[in-house]
C-alpha cells in the first residue's frame, strides 16, 4: 500500500467541494486502503481524499477499533451539542474549540457502492462531521469557537 503526503492548509483543493464518486472499482478500493495507511502513518482518526489532493467524496475514520470507509457520505440526522478541542492533519500546528453535534447518523456507501447508515456519538460523531466538512471545503478553523486557533 501507499502512504500519501498530506497537503496543508493553503492548497486550493482543501477549499473545493469534492466531486461525488460514481465509479466503484478496484481503483477506489486501492484509494481507500491507501487512505487508511496514510491516516495510520500520520496517527490520525480520520482522513478525507481532498487532504491527499484528490477531489472525491471519500473519507476514512478509525476511532478505537471501529473503522469506516465512507463514500459519498451525508449527515441525515443530528442532535445534541458538544464543544471540544480539534486538530487536523492538514493544519498540524493548530487546535481549537469547535462546537459539533453530539450524535449524528450518516448515510454513505462502501467501496462496492453498497449503501449503509451508521450512528456516531461523542468522538466518533466529531470525526464524521470533521471529515464530511473536508468534503465540502470546510476546515475546522472555520468553525473554531474561540477567536483564534491555538498553536500546539
Amino acid at each position: 500500500m501507499a502512504v500519501y503526503e498530506i497537503i496543508k492548509m493553503g492548497d486550493p483543493v482543501l477549499r473545493e467541494k469534492a466531486k461525488p464518486v460514481t465509479r466503484f472499482n478496484s481503483n477506489l478500493g486501492r484509494l481507500i486502503d491507501d487512505m487508511f495507511d496514510t491516516m495510520a502513518a500520520a496517527r490520525g482518526v480520520g482522513l478525507a481524499a481532498p487532504q491527499i489532493g484528490i477531489s472525491k467524496r471519500v473519507c476514512v475514520v478509525e476511532v478505537g477499533k471501529r473503522r469506516f470507509e465512507m463514500v459519498n457520505p451525508e449527515i441525515i440526522e443530528a442532535e445534541g451539542e458538544q464543544c471540544d478541542a480539534e486538530g487536523c492533519l492538514s493544519i498540524p500546528e493548530y487546535t481549537g474549540e469547535v462546537k459539533r453535534y453530539q450524535r449524528v447518523r450518516v448515510k454513505a456507501q462502501d467501496r462496492n457502492g453498497e449503501e449503509y447508515t451508521v450512528e456516531g456519538t461523542d468522538l466518533l460523531a466529531v470525526a464524521f462531521q470533521h471529515e464530511i466538512d473536508h468534503l465540502d471545503g470546510i476546515l475546522f478553523v472555520d468553525r473554531v469557537e474561540n477567536d483564534e486557533p491555538e498553536e500546539r
